[in-house]
């Protein structure tokens, strides 16, 4: 493999998952093997002891075993996975000598060859900004995180859950099931738990927008990135054990958090302006709609969180006269400029 012009810094973002980050970090230097480069722990202000354990484990790993050097820093406060990534990707443009950032979810595992495939892939593909892995379980199933942009067709199709309206609208089908799984495929954006982005994508176009909490920062992120030109590519041959959601814990939602409506609403006002946003919302009630006319003709129970569109709509309703909709109301709705 090629270092040239490749040396990488690995963000691995904790809260309060110190010792699955930890064993995640093992992966990770084994995966660093022949790269040069650094791991950047940055607890996301835990406040549950993980930063103190952190760095007594850490301070324990030999200085001479060949693998990438690891540190431990405290984020300070909880913004979120966008502010607290964005701690470390400033921390590495700030001190320079890194061309790529490897950003890791510390539930995800890669294999020994996992960043080299990514690495390999952005170096030959200068116009490629991002590179992300095939995540799967630990039981070898795949979790489907390659996807187009949101629009006001796939949030129809999204909630419709109907063959012939899937069909029909396949093409603004928010997953992209049917990938290759040898070759890499340009993709509209890929979840942010194992993604190397090259540094002169930070530089052109800012870091993640801090005005989300949790949710559509990555959507975010890779849309403004696209938008200077940058393309996203899923990467299959660079393969990662994700057990997923372990922080947020949305594996065991029974209803969705407000925080991901608010996420959500935010996307399309900033990206689409608030009347696209509404009409999305309009169109993703109208979907949610017809499925819920299907289980009542067949008499069957529905999938998914409780009171999701009822829980949609009273959020809608809430917003829909705000003067803004993003959602802390701590930062005007714009990209984390670097500082100069």
């Amino acid at each position: 493999m090629n270092t040239s012009n490749g040396t990488v810094l690995v963000i691995l973002l904790n809260y309060k998952t110190a010792q699955m980050t930890l064993d995640a970090l093992q992966a990770t230097r084994a995966a660093m093997e022949g790269i040069p480069g650094e791991v950047l722990i940055v607890d996301n202000d835990s406040q549950d002891g993980s930063y103190e354990f952190l760095c007594e484990e850490v301070a324990k790993i030999p200085s001479d075993d060949g693998l990438a050097k690891c540190r431990v820093i405290q984020s300070g406060h909880n913004g979120g996975f966008g502010a607290g990534n964005n701690v470390g990707i400033r921390i590495g443009l700030e001190e320079g000598g890194f061309d790529f950032f490897y950003i890791q979810n510390s539930d995800a595992f890669p294999s020994k060859t996992a960043i080299s495939e990514l690495l390999t892939f952005l170096q030959a593909n200068p116009k490629a900004g991002f590179a992300g892995s095939h995540l799967h379980g630990q039981d070898g199933e795949p979790h489907f995180t390659q996807f187009r942009f949101p629009t006001i067709a796939s949030e129809f199709e999204g909630q419709a859950k109907t063959g012939p309206i899937t069909k029909l609208l396949k093409r603004y089908q928010v997953p992209m099931f049917d990938l290759s799984d040898t070759k890499p495929t340009q993709i509209g954006w890929i979840a942010g738990a194992s993604l190397l982005v090259r540094k002169e994508v930070f530089e052109d176009i800012g870091l993640f927008d801090e005005n989300f909490f949790l949710y559509f920062e990555e959507v975010d992120l890779l849309r403004r990135a696209k938008l200077k030109g940058w393309s996203t590519y899923y990467v299959p041959t660079s393969r990662v054990v994700h057990l997923g959601s372990v922080s947020t814990g949305m594996q065991q939602w029974s209803r969705i958090p407000s925080y991901w409506f608010d996420s959500r609403l935010y996307y399309y006002t900033k990206n689409y302006g608030k009347l696209y946003a509404a009409i999305a919302t309009l169109a993703s009630l109208a979907g949610g709609s017809i499925y819920q006319l299907r289980l009542l003709i067949s008499r069957r129970k529905g999938s998914g969180p409780k009171g999701f569109m009822s829980d949609l709509f009273k959020h809608f309703c809430k917003s829909i006269w705000a003067s803004t909709a993003r959602p802390r109301g701590t930062a005007p709705p714009q990209p984390v400029e670097l500082r100069s």
